[in-house]
C-alpha cells in the first residue's frame, strides 16, 4: 500500500492536463456526453472551465463555499455565478445548484489552524470539506464525474486538489475529473472572460483568514496590486 507521501511525489509528476485531454478525445471518439457535477468557487474562476468544459459534458455547477463566511460576499458572489451562467453562450445547457451555507462547518474544521498562511494544512482542510460535499451530492444525483474550478487558480496546489478529489471520489464511490485548469492559459482566459462579462473579481480567496492575510499584505506594500499573478503556461 501507498503511503500518503508516496502519493504525493507521484501526483506532482502528473499531468493533469495530458489526462484530461485524452479523456476528453475519447468521448469525443465515442460520442459521449457525460454528466460532469462542476464545484466552483466563484463566477471568474468557473469562467474559463464553463467555456472550455461544455463542449464536452451536461455540466451542472456546484456552489459550496462555506469558506466565504461574510454573508454579503457570499451572496455577492452566489448572484455573480448565477449571472455568467445565465449570460455565457454554451454548447449544452448549464445548470446551477446551490449547496448549503454553512460556515460554521468552516469554523470547526479551521479551528487551531487560523495563524496558517494561505496555502497551509487550513487549506487543504477546507478543500476536503468542499470535494468531500461535491462528491458526495454527485453520487447522490447520478452524475458521471465531478471536479473543481479551483486548479485554475496559480495560487492553488493542483496535485494537492487532484489528490484530495480522488479521495473523496474513493468514499463516496464517484469518479473525480483530474485536471490542471490553469494549463493552455487556462487563468488568462478567465481573466479575459472576467472582463468580457463584467464579473466581480474578489481580493482575496473567500475565508476570513486568507482576507485578512491579503489585507496586511496591501499595507505591506502600499499598492492594490492584483492578487493572482499570470502565471506561466
Amino acid at each position: 500500500m501507498k503511503n500518503s507521501f508516496t502519493i504525493a511525489v507521484m501526483n506532482q509528476k502528473r499531468n493533469y492536463q495530458k489526462e484530461l485531454d485524452k479523456k476528453l478525445e475519447a468521448f469525443q471518439r465515442e460520442g459521449q456526453v457525460p454528466a460532469l457535477f462542476l464545484h466552483s468557487c466563484c463566477a471568474p474562476c468557473s469562467s474559463y472551465v464553463l467555456e472550455y468544459l461544455s463542449n464536452y459534458f451536461q455540466i451542472t455547477v456546484f456552489y459550496y463555499n462555506p469558506n466565504i463566511t461574510e454573508q454579503e460576499e457570499y451572496e455577492k458572489r452566489v448572484e455573480e455565478q448565477q449571472r455568467l451562467i445565465r449570460e455565457m453562450d454554451t454548447k449544452y445547457p448549464v445548470k446551477f445548484l446551490e449547496g448549503a451555507y454553512e460556515p460554521e462547518r468552516f469554523f470547526e474544521i479551521a479551528k487551531g489552524l487560523e495563524e496558517i498562511p494561505e496555502g497551509g494544512s487550513r487549506c487543504r482542510k477546507c478543500f476536503e470539506l468542499r470535494l468531500a460535499e461535491t462528491a458526495r451530492l454527485c453520487k447522490e444525483g447520478g452524475y458521471d464525474y465531478f471536479t473543481t474550478t479551483l486548479t485554475i487558480s496559480p495560487l492553488k496546489n493542483a496535485p494537492l486538489l487532484n489528490e484530495v478529489g480522488e479521495l473523496a471520489a474513493e468514499t463516496y464511490g464517484t469518479v473525480f475529473l483530474n485536471s490542471d485548469f490553469k494549463k493552455k492559459n487556462g487563468y488568462k482566459r478567465s481573466v479575459e472572460l472576467s472582463q468580457e462579462y463584467g464579473l466581480y473579481r474578489q481580493e482575496y480567496c473567500g475565508c476570513i483568514y486568507s482576507r485578512q492575510e491579503r489585507q496586511r499584505q496591501l499595507e505591506n506594500t502600499g499598492t492594490e496590486r492584483s492578487r493572482t499573478p499570470l502565471p506561466p503556461d
